[in-house]
């Protein structure tokens, strides 16, 4: 599931702060392969805490995450390069979302993981390990 699309980003921190941090080559346009790439690795860090507490994909997305997705993908272009002000609203981000795996903060809407077992790969089967017996008493490992 998407959080958050480039023009997220580009409404938050302006056009122009993304091209320097995207394209590579003048930092003029804002090069879009390299923006989907750090949108989809925030996706796979919010779908990492979010998945112990919801089923996934999310029904439709709200406000906290898409702002929680651009602030980690901002983070991700910054690379080792990254502002006080940056890392702090990237540890915001994954503060909040330890808050939501925990159940501190809930997403409206969202179904439970524990109510959605066939979204997160069906159920769980136990088995006790087959009982061992030979000639009337119990055999030897």
């Amino acid at each position: 599931m998407t959080y958050a699309v480039q023009q997220d980003l580009v409404d938050r921190f302006g056009a122009e702060s993304l091209a320097q941090l995207t394209d590579r080559d003048t930092g003029q346009v804002i090069d879009a392969d390299v923006l989907g790439r750090a949108l989809s690795d925030a996706d796979a860090e919010i779908d990492s805490y979010l998945a112990a507490r919801y089923g996934l994909p999310l029904a439709s997305v709200p406000g906290i995450l898409v702002r929680i997705a651009a602030d980690i993908a901002r983070y991700r272009l910054f690379a080792d390069r990254a502002t006080e002000a940056v890392r702090k609203r990237y540890e915001d981000a994954v503060r909040d979302l330890k808050l939501i795996s925990a159940g501190t903060i809930v997403i409206d809407g969202a179904v439970s993981a524990a109510l959605a077992p066939a979204e997160r790969g069906g159920a769980v089967v136990q088995r006790s390990p087959d009982a061992l017996f030979g000639s009337g008493t119990l055999a030897s490992y």
